[in-house]
C-alpha cells in the first residue's frame, strides 16, 4: 500500500492513464477532499479526508482515534465496532462520508472524564481483556445492549458479541463482565464464582 491508501496497481493505473493524456481529470478526483460535519464523543466535530476511505480510516488516520482497531477490514471479526446513533456498526464496512450528521461513538468517549464506564471497570475486574485488541469493539457493542436492556440474558449476551471475536479469553469472563456491569448499571449487588475472580 502507498502512502496515502493508494494501492500499487491503482496508482500504477493512474499513471499510464495520465501518460496517455488521459489521467488529469482522474488524479484530479483521486486528490479531492471530502469534508463532514457529525457528533463525535458528544462534541461536534468536523474532518476532511480522501472521499474513498472508510470510517475506521477517518477515525484512526485523519482524527487520530486510534482506539478503534484494524483487524480483518472484511466485516468478520468485529474488533472495528463503534456506535453510530447508538447502534454497534462495523466501521471497516461503512465509508467515512456516511457519517454526515450521526452521532459516532468510540473507544474513547465511553469513560465520563475520569470515570470509567462500568463495562471498563467489571473488563478489567474478571480479567474479560487480556492483550486488549478486541476489547475496544466487545465494549461498544455490550453498551449498546445493556443500553436497551438493562437485565440481558447469558444468551442475550452471546448473541449481543456474537460477531465480536476474541483469540484470549474463551469468551466466560467476557460475558460474565458484561453480566456484573449490567448488575451495577441496574444498582445492583453481584458476587461472581471464585474461580472467575481468583482463576481457581
Amino acid at each position: 500500500m502507498r502512502p496515502g491508501g493508494l494501492s500499487h496497481d491503482f496508482s500504477a493505473s493512474i499513471e499510464s492513464l495520465t501518460s496517455a493524456g488521459l489521467g488529469s481529470s482522474i488524479k484530479h478526483v483521486v486528490n479531492q477532499k471530502a469534508h463532514i460535519s457529525f457528533t463525535l464523543n458528544g462534541e461536534a466535530a468536523e474532518v476532511a479526508f480522501a472521499p474513498h476511505k472508510t470510517l475506521l480510516e477517518v477515525l484512526r488516520e485523519d482524527l487520530g482515534l486510534t482506539g478503534t482497531k484494524h483487524g480483518c477490514e472484511l466485516g468478520e471479526c468485529g474488533t472495528c465496532t463503534i456506535l453510530v446513533d447508538g447502534r454497534a456498526i462495523l466501521s471497516c464496512l461503512m465509508l467515512g462520508l456516511d457519517a454526515e450528521g450521526r452521532e459516532v461513538e468510540t473507544i474513547e468517549g465511553m469513560a465520563d472524564g475520569a470515570q470509567l464506564h462500568p463495562l471498563q471497570v467489571t473488563f478489567a475486574d474478571t480479567g474479560a481483556a487480556q492483550c486488549g485488541y478486541c476489547s475496544p469493539g466487545f465494549l461498544l457493542a455490550a453498551k449498546e445492549l445493556i443500553d436497551k436492556n438493562a437485565k440481558p440474558t447469558r444468551e442475550e449476551i452471546q448473541e449481543a458479541l456474537s460477531g465480536n471475536l476474541c483469540r484470549c479469553t474463551g469468551y466466560i469472563k467476557i460475558y460474565e463482565a458484561v453480566e456484573l456491569a449490567a448488575a451495577r448499571v441496574r444498582g445492583e449487588e453481584m458476587e461472581l464464582p471464585l474461580e472467575s475472580v481468583y482463576g481457581l
